[in-house]
């Protein structure tokens, strides 16, 4: 087994093939159990620092969170993240102690298992109070625009220097180098410039965007995953390294057969709306009051479908007869299948087609999605306590493990709720120390 060295002794993060046991001062292999409790996630003991903003950066700390690790958010002390102030909606207000607005639904959505402290990084108390976070830390993400934070002494090289042993993730719209690098980088126009706004929408249709920051949320997924692998690393060199991970590249790499279709067989894509460039039908039809996705990904799946929906001369006909045939003839066994469809409202093929051996589903809103039995039946929605909301209802961490369950430990913190925890539980700073960056206005007030 694999352990990297934390702040709190050894934390398993990986499994191996040895059968004998040695140590170092960085790595331990051993048959032993590990003595870690059931109900702690797979990085409890890892420290992370966030200086993350909007929805990359805090996406891939919330699951760092999920995981059990103790996230710190650095937020500046006049607003903090700026999706605090994305609204409406906003949660309610419920505190009689403060009058202040309510959070905000967008800052809900990604900022949960964290502490929030807030850190004035311009001021010398502020920076030196960072500092003295990375000598405790594993983990540091950060959002800034290249060479930014090396200004104000929290730059790789500089922080590498107080901990060698810290895994630092950089995450930009275009990386740290090359001609777009000292620009800043939105989902939306990442989007539109890397591939992806090109091949959503109808044939006849202006480009749009993906309904969510998809964007964003992918950089985050990368990031997370980059992080993971850079600590199981660690555990074996006891050096941490410095990732650099951008939307413009993730959102390439998303593109996938999209991508190898261009680079392998020189295929420019196209808006398709929801059909499938290769397979036929794989798309949204119209039914008669609404509309219905259609997955027949193989001939034998299509076959299903035709005698479900009464169209069983359809596999008589050689223009049908493969995918390769249906490609070539989408338009006239889609217009057939539409014809077919718009008889019946959906509910009915819905009940026509259940069991059929191939993919099917309704086109369901927001409301039928979290209404929707499976998603009550995984549990994936929770409600927590907040500060000042009261009890709100978050989407919870969506991935299950035997032996650990994902929960929301802490619900997303106020602005600045986690100053005096962390600065004299977590640094041991005196209350003269604390009262005296306070004054400074390196914390923010009290």
């Amino acid at each position: 087994m694999v352990f990297i060295t934390t702040r709190h002794g050894f934390t398993l993060l990986a499994r191996r093939s040895a059968t004998r046991t040695f140590s170092t001062s960085h790595i331990t292999l051993r048959n032993a159990p590990t003595p870690v409790s059931a109900n702690d996630g797979p990085l409890e003991g890892i420290r992370v620092l966030d200086l993350t903003r909007v929805l990359a950066g805090p996406y891939c700390t919330m699951m760092l969170g999920d995981l059990g690790a103790d996230v710190i958010k650095v937020e500046n002390p006049k607003g903090g993240d700026d999706t605090r102030g994305w609204g409406p909606p906003y949660a309610e207000n419920k505190s009689l102690e403060d009058k202040g607005r309510g959070e905000s639904a967008y800052f809900l959505c990604a900022n949960r298992n964290k502490k929030s402290i807030t850190v004035d990084m311009k001021s010398e108390g502020g920076r030196k109070l960072l500092h003295d976070l990375v000598r405790q830390s594993d983990v540091l993400v950060e959002n800034y625009l290249p060479g930014k934070l090396n200004k104000m002494g929290m730059g790789y090289e500089q922080l590498k220097k107080i901990n060698p042993k810290l895994v630092y993730a950089s995450i930009t719209g275009y990386g740290q180098t090359g001609p777009y690098a000292d620009r800043p980088g939105y989902d939306v126009i990442i989007e539109a410039e890397a591939g992806l706004m090109h091949i959503t929408g109808e044939p006849d249709g202006s480009p749009v965007k993906v309904g969510v920051a998809i964007t964003d949320l992918t950089t985050g997924l990368y990031a997370h995953s980059a992080i993971l692998a850079a600590l199981i690393k660690r555990g074996v060199t006891g050096k941490g390294q410095w990732i650099d991970c951008s939307l413009i590249e993730s959102q390439v790499a998303s593109l996938a057969n999209i991508a190898s279709n261009y680079l392998v067989g020189g295929r420019e894509a196209r808006r398709m709306g929801t059909s499938h460039p290769s397979i036929v039908p794989y798309q949204v039809l119209p039914t008669k009051d609404s509309f219905v996705m259609v997955g027949a990904g193989n001939d034998g799946q299509f076959a299903k479908l035709c005698k479900r929906i009464g169209l069983e001369h359809l596999l008589d006909d050689p223009k049908f007869a493969t995918n390769s045939d249906r490609v070539s003839h989408r338009k006239e066994v889609i217009q057939i299948l539409t014809d077919r469809l718009t008889q019946e409202p959906t509910e009915h093929w819905l009940e026509k087609l259940n069991g059929a051996g191939f993919p099917f589903a309704p086109i369901n809103n927001i409301q039928q999605t979290f209404e929707h039995p499976q998603i009550k039946a995984r549990g994936l929605v929770q409600e927590v306590e907040h500060e000042r909301a009261g009890t709100v209802k978050l989407v919870g961490p969506p991935t299950k493990f035997s032996d650990f369950k994902p929960s929301i430990r802490l619900p997303p913190p106020v602005l600045g709720a986690h100053n005096e925890e962390v600065l004299q539980n977590v640094l041991n700073y005196s209350p003269e120390t604390i009262q005296s960056l306070r004054k400074e206005g390196a914390i923010g007030p009290q």
